[in-house]
């Protein structure tokens, strides 16, 4: 799997995790150069607290464009620290 954005490949695994339709990269496969963290937060009741990246290419910015959770409930342990997208950011095989 693939997430692009712009043309520009920001993670690439053969390990997704797909969970709810979102495939969550795992940490070492995102090109961390694209990749700002923000201070927004959201809550999942099952998997905890979401935190966020904007991805910068050039001089182009996608404000919470990734989303991972760094310490995430008992039954999303499989997930953490793992990068999953949307606002318009690619996902493909």
């Amino acid at each position: 799997m693939k997430a692009i954005w712009q043309g520009v490949v920001l993670a690439e695994s053969n390990k997704t995790i797909n969970i709810e339709g979102n495939h969550y990269f795992p940490p070492e496969s995102m090109h961390q150069e694209y990749f700002i963290a923000n201070d927004e937060h959201t809550i999942c009741p099952w998997k905890g607290v979401a935190s966020y990246f904007d991805i910068k290419i050039g001089n182009n910015l996608n404000s919470s464009a990734a989303w991972y959770y760094p310490d995430p409930k008992y039954l999303a342990l499989a997930i953490k620290g793992y990068i999953a997208f949307w606002h318009g950011i690619e996902v493909v095989e």
